[in-house]
């Protein structure tokens, strides 16, 4: 048998982990209960590949039964991390900070233990989203192949290969073209009251993809939160969330962008943070867990992450102001795993949606599980997220939508990319856009704070 320590060692992350939940992991019974929520499962048939089975192999790393080797990372890497089983689990077991934290061992373990460290993701994460500038200049690169038209070009012409192509349809799907039309002859919704002082202080956080690439969805988040009360303020030097990172096991690096956030944030007295990716929402949610064992941090950690909230949760809370009626339109609304699960925010979005007199409200099929997104998990694990992608097109093909929501960028350009692949004309938004185009605004500046 192997020595016992180094494993051991390379287990620590993981076996402090399983020690501050041992109640709630223990009360797993392996009901199985989690078994028909899990993606993985219920397309491979392994139980290595479900919560129940992962959980085994993580507790047989720590009390030394298994080697942390091949298998237990393939199984491991397989995950989606969506935490659909977490919904599913009546006993609370927290799934997602286990599966993060063997995640992180696995990085620290690096080749000897059967994973080979992927040098580029590895430099992506750690010096590129770490660094501001340079992670802006490599967007704009990024944001000038698709607006030039030639992603969308290469995907129309059929042209490369199936991973080439796939990764391209991703880019050409980050550029929505949603548009609303006014309903003709309807009275315009009610207009925000100049003399009116605002209720609220919010930052929005711009992020690193959603700025990159989305930056549409960011403006039109403003826009939205101004004619509901809000002061939009700015929040310089505030940089990636650090969701990637965690779910990457990186997880020092998370941390450290974790604090720079809450110092960035701390910074003009505002009342909420708003965040409009599924995603970085649940990480910046959790930066109380991340840093509980800093002593410096731990308590503004917590603090800051009482004031975070999704977009959607956020208008509901303050009431969101009626806009004028649009053209009668079918959308179907795809839940977010990571506003669903992690945050458990089912109902606000599509309350924002129903606001919206026009907006038709088609019931979508699995509109609670994973699209086969998650983060880079398309790219990592292609074939099985174009398994994954394909029921959900499907899905939407079915309902008859003519647009899809979905709050997430990775989710949007996921389920975009299905369907122009597909050769369907639907659209993919984001919830607040569409609210957005209702209430047909003018672009508002930031004030900053």
């Amino acid at each position: 048998m192997a020595d016992m320590r180094p494993i051991q060692e390379e287990s620590r992350n993981l076996s402090a982990t399983l020690e501050a939940n041992g109640e709630k992991l223990l009360t797993c019974v392996h009901c199985g209960l989690c078994l028909p929520s899990c993606p993985t499962y219920v397309r491979l048939g392994n139980e290595n590949d479900s919560p129940r089975g992962r959980l085994f192999l993580m507790r047989a790393v720590v009390e030394g039964r298994l080697e942390m080797g091949a298998s237990f990372t393939t199984h491991i890497d397989r995950c989606l991390g969506c935490r659909a089983c977490e919904s599913a689990c009546p006993s609370g077991v927290p799934y997602g900070h286990l599966l993060e934290a063997a995640r992180a061992d696995l990085a620290q373990a690096g080749p000897e233990r059967g994973r080979p460290r992927n040098s580029l993701v590895r430099f992506a994460l750690n010096q590129l989203f770490t660094r501001p500038r340079l992670l802006k200049a490599a967007l704009a690169v990024t944001r000038l192949v698709r607006d030039s038209g030639l992603a969308r070009m290469i995907v129309d012409a059929n042209a490369g290969g199936s991973r080439l192509r796939f990764a391209l349809a991703l880019l050409a799907s980050s550029r929505s073209s949603f548009r609303v039309e006014p309903q003709r002859h309807a009275a315009p919704g009610p207009e925000e009251r100049d003399d009116e002082p605002p209720r609220h202080r919010v930052a929005l956080l711009k992020g690193c993809v959603m700025e990159g690439l989305f930056r549409e969805v960011n403006r039109a988040t403003g826009r939205v939160l101004a004619r509901n009360g809000c002061e939009v303020v700015e929040a310089p030097g505030q940089v990636c969330c650090g969701a990637l990172h965690s779910h990457a096991g990186e997880v020092e690096t998370a941390r450290e962008l974790a604090r720079r956030n809450i110092e960035a944030y701390s910074r003009g007295g505002i009342d909420y943070v708003a965040v409009n990716a599924a995603g970085c929402g649940a990480a910046m949610k959790e930066y109380g867990s991340l840093l509980s064992e800093d002593p410096d941090f731990k308590d503004r950690a917590a603090e800051f992450s009482a004031k975070v909230k999704d977009i959607s949760e956020l208008l509901v809370d303050i009431g969101i102001r009626p806009p004028a009626p649009v053209r009668t339109i079918r959308v179907a609304y795809d839940a977010p795993c990571h506003l669903i699960h992690a945050q458990k925010i089912s109902l606000a979005p599509t309350d924002i949606l129903s606001s919206i007199p026009g907006v038709e409200l088609v019931p979508l099929r699995g509109y609670e599980s994973c699209c086969g997104g998650a983060g880079i998990y398309n790219l990592q694990h292609f074939d099985l997220s174009r398994e994954i992608l394909a029921e959900k097109v499907e899905s939407i093909r079915a309902s008859g939508a003519e647009a899809v929501a979905s709050a997430n960028p990775g989710c949007i350009m996921q389920i975009g990319a299905g369907l122009m692949l597909a050769g369907e004309g639907v659209d993919v938004a984001h919830p607040v856009q569409l609210l957005d185009a209702a209430y047909g605004v003018e672009k508002i500046e930031y004030r900053r704070g």
